[in-house]
């Protein structure tokens, strides 16, 4: 992704009503993160009242996320079938809805199915859309305005829980659940912002322009959409994206052990001996640390000399992470775990903030909503292996210290396999000489972007599948439309 704003007419706006945008990811981003963690306040009065123990209570959550992160494909391909907004107001209703519908729950599987089914969809159908109009309307300013819609988990998830206790206590379980879907209603308001940028190359309609704006993506011009005809709701060749499958085999280590620690913190404080209040505040300090850290990763991030090079920030982010769990396995006294929250907030902030501009910077804008769906439905699995395990080994084993050195040694993985990756696989190939027919990952499209900028280089004649490809049905309205867009080298791409 080249570094350099948008030349005029051309491209994101980057600003304007990009702001709004930006508000409505910010707002949709803090109840995608921070709803699922927020209810679990309500755990000891479902288990009271429904006369279940602390992990059936706990499914709801589990749900809640599994709906998250494993509906990904699903979004994905209703965003290209209707557009980004009316799927998001359909999930705001739904994400309400659940709620509403819980209040009136009489045995934990009506809970599961309304809470958890409905309201879990509902927020995955207003997350992954936000983001993919994010990346419409963000292009040189995109990798801050990625890092302040993150902040929206950390400001959520401290707002939320203290209002979820305040709703419990004066109107019970059932009041409570009942005023969250009224809140989730926020998200249909969220939705009705998200208008459409204005006509330019990522939304033209000609054959010349589809392919032209391919790319500046990194794609090879053949594949790119010309018409209705063409337009795929989910796009499964990105996996054999080399850049993407580095990613997604990154995030799938990641999310084995990134959230682990968070969860089990405030117990393994108690179980050295911390006062309860004091450990329920090194959650806090956790949040603080982190809602500075993501807007100001982002800036960083976007800095010229920075951009090219921002998956290797983001190998450091999860090195520094997983570094900080395994140095921190032994930590008893409370000094020590504020120390550990405070690295912990700042290394996982840095995450939260890099991950989704790794990821549009890897696949380019035109794959990104395909891209992002399959990813989400990896980390599914992998947030269903991760800390249901740490779980259960630390009933078996009565020890936290264990847990944390495994889940420290999944980030540090994760982060060893993205640098390396990056640097000797990617990069080496991006050295290589260009051959007819590969297809360009994340530096092809750098080199995309940088030839649009120059001077136009000879045009090469199209090789035999390409000419049959662009004479094919909904590929352009005249022969013309076969020869190769000016200045843009398809060998090259």
């Amino acid at each position: 992704m080249g570094t350099g704003g948008p030349r005029r007419g051309e491209g994101p706006p980057d600003g304007g009503w990009g702001w709004a945008v930006l508000g409505a990811c910010f707002v949709v981003t803090g109840f995608a993160y921070g709803f699922p963690k927020a209810v679990s306040v309500f755990f000891r009065a479902l288990m009271r009242d429904f006369g279940a123990g602390y992990s059936e209570a706990a499914w709801v959550s589990s749900i809640m996320l599994a709906m998250l992160y494993g509906t990904g494909p699903v979004s994905s391909v209703l965003v290209a079938r209707f557009g980004c907004r009316p799927v998001m107001l359909e999930g705001g209703l739904l994400a309400s809805a659940g709620m509403v519908l819980a209040s009136f729950a009489r045995r934990l599987l009506e809970l599961y199915l309304t809470a958890g089914v409905l309201t879990g969809l509902g927020l995955a159908l207003n997350f992954q859309p936000s983001l993919i109009m994010l990346g419409r309307y963000f292009d040189r300013r995109r990798p801050l305005a990625n890092g302040l819609a993150a902040a929206g988990s950390p400001v959520f998830l401290a707002a939320l829980s203290p209002l979820g206790q305040q709703l419990l206590e004066r109107f019970g379980w059932r009041g409570g659940f009942l005023l969250l879907g009224g809140l989730l209603l926020h998200c249909c308001a969220c939705g009705a912002l998200m208008r459409p940028p204005g006509p330019g190359p990522r939304r033209g309609g000609s054959a010349r322009g589809a392919r032209a704006e391919a790319a500046r993506q990194g794609l090879s011009p053949s594949a790119a959409p010309a018409g209705p005809a063409r337009r795929r709701l989910l796009d499964v060749a990105v996996c054999a994206d080399r850049a993407f499958a580095v990613y997604a085999v990154t995030k799938f280590l990641m999310a084995l052990g990134l959230f682990v620690p968070a969860i089990l913190l405030v117990n393994y404080a108690k179980d050295a001996g911390v006062p309860d209040a004091d450990a329920a505040f090194l959650l806090s300090i956790v949040g603080f640390v982190d809602i500075v850290a993501r807007p100001a990763c982002g800036a960083l991030a976007g800095l010229a000399r920075l951009r090219p090079h921002v998956a290797d920030l983001f190998s450091l982010a999860l090195l520094a992470n997983g570094l900080t769990d395994l140095s921190s396995a032994r930590a008893r006294s409370y000094g020590a775990l504020v120390a550990f929250c405070v690295a912990f907030g700042l290394s996982y902030g840095m995450v939260g903030a890099l991950q989704f501009e790794v990821l549009m910077a890897a696949v380019g804008a035109p794959r990104f909503p395909s891209a992002l769906g399959l990813v989400l439905l990896i980390e599914a699995v992998a947030v269903l292996i991760g800390p249901p395990s740490a779980g259960h080994l630390v009933d078996a084993l009565k020890s936290y210290e264990v847990i944390f050195y495994l889940a420290g040694s999944e980030v540090v993985l994760a982060g060893l396999f993205m640098a390396v990756a990056t640097n000797c696989c990617l990069r080496r190939a991006q050295d290589a000489p260009p051959r007819p027919g590969t297809e360009g990952g994340a530096s092809d499209s750098e080199a995309a972007e940088a030839e649009g900028d120059s001077e136009p280089l000879p045009t090469p004649e199209p090789s035999v599948p390409e000419a049959l490809e662009l004479l094919s049905p909904g590929a352009g309205p005249s022969a013309p439309e076969v020869e190769a867009e000016p200045g843009l080298d398809p060998e090259s791409v």
